[in-house]
């Protein structure tokens, strides 16, 4: 077995105190959001989405934050996907963004709700016409013989639409996670990092503790 003890890093980066936090979490992240987006722009957005299935089997991806606001953070997918299916079975799910750049990470976890079809008509026409192709040929997460036979269902596709719009395929929708708690996690030397969490109130209002790291 390969062993990986040794294998560590310091963290050196400023801490987060708990004075210097906004009182709403969605202002917070936003905050973060920003600079991360100038830290590592090229993978600011990108978060990992945990679900499970109905008998609590968990599965965790790399999805793309499309847009938040206080209602919640949303993204695009299949809904025949395995976490697509784990939604519908089990609507509670966690997101995690891990900035490294700036030894930040964000967790985030709450209930997952699909949005409106007009929501998702919207942002399918905004996308490029070659992922209104992929997205409209493949059922994702179902069985393929092989590459060929992927690329060949987007090339008739294409073919079949010419100049004309692509339809968004009803499977491919919207979703939302409106948060019940948030975690912000900023790395300290010596491993003694900083956790702020919110968790969300009966009244709607933000209750927020340090944990031990």
């Amino acid at each position: 077995m390969s062993n990986y003890q040794d294998y560590r890093r310091e963290y050196e980066a400023e801490g987060l105190r708990r004075a210097d936090l906004a009182a709403d979490p969605f202002a917070q992240f936003a905050t973060w959001l920003e600079a991360a987006e100038s830290a590592c722009p090229l993978d600011a957005t990108s978060m990992t989405l945990a679900t499970a299935d109905i008998d609590g089997k968990p599965a965790a991806r790399i999805v793309l934050l499309k847009g938040f606001d206080e209602q919640g953070l949303v993204w695009y997918t299949d809904s025949r996907s395995d976490k697509g299916r784990q939604m519908a079975q089990n609507p509670q799910a966690a997101l995690l963004f891990y900035w490294q750049p700036l030894e930040r990470q964000i967790r985030i976890t709450g209930t997952v709700e699909a949005l409106p079809d007009a929501t998702a008509d919207a942002y399918f026409i905004s996308r490029p016409k070659a992922s209104q192709l992929s997205a409209a040929a493949s059922a994702q997460s179902r069985v393929v013989a092989n590459r060929d036979e992927l690329e060949q269902r987007v090339v008739d596709l294409q073919s079949s639409v010419g100049d004309g719009r692509v339809a968004r395929p009803r499977a491919w929708i919207g979703y939302r996670l409106q948060p019940d708690s948030f975690e912000f996690w900023q790395g300290r030397p010596s491993r003694l990092h900083d956790r702020l969490r919110y968790q969300l109130q009966d009244d709607a209002s933000w209750h927020i503790d340090r944990l031990a790291p």
